[in-house]
């Protein structure tokens, strides 16, 4: 009983850090973006949902590989903080070829929220693999 104790807790130090780090990355996101995300997708915005989504996803999969993978609680927060940086650069690269992203996500412009969640996804899931030992 004790081993699933120390096992409960070193869960819940994981779980709760991670989440606090998910919240972290959405506002720091959210300031970074030109668009407001929150706001659109309370307006029904199926591009900012998109979009918000696949980089919310691009987060939490290296996240939890990272989770997976780490020894400590500390090189877990090391990690997560990468992993924001990698989606802050998805959004600002993604801005290269499609200068106006922002604009056409906050017209709904459902295939720009598609490309930007797609692309937010996929440096995640390179992200998440790039992590593991």
């Amino acid at each position: 009983m004790s081993a699933f104790l120390e096992n409960l807790s070193e869960f819940l130090l994981f779980f709760v850090v991670a989440a606090a780090l998910t919240i972290v990355f959405v506002v720091i996101y959210t300031r970074v973006t030109r668009h407001n995300e929150i706001a659109l997708i309370k307006k029904n915005s199926a591009a900012a949902a998109a979009a918000f989504s696949g980089s919310l996803i691009g987060f939490a999969l290296p996240l939890a590989s990272t989770m997976i993978n780490s020894v400590t609680v500390l090189e877990m927060v090391l990690w997560g903080v990468v992993a924001l940086i990698v989606q802050v650069l998805v959004y600002l690269l993604i801005r290269l070829p499609m200068p106006r992203i922002s604009k056409r996500i906050e017209d709904n412009e459902v295939a720009a929220g598609i490309w930007l969640g797609a692309w937010s996804i996929v440096a995640g899931i390179l992200n998440a693999a790039s992590m593991t030992t």
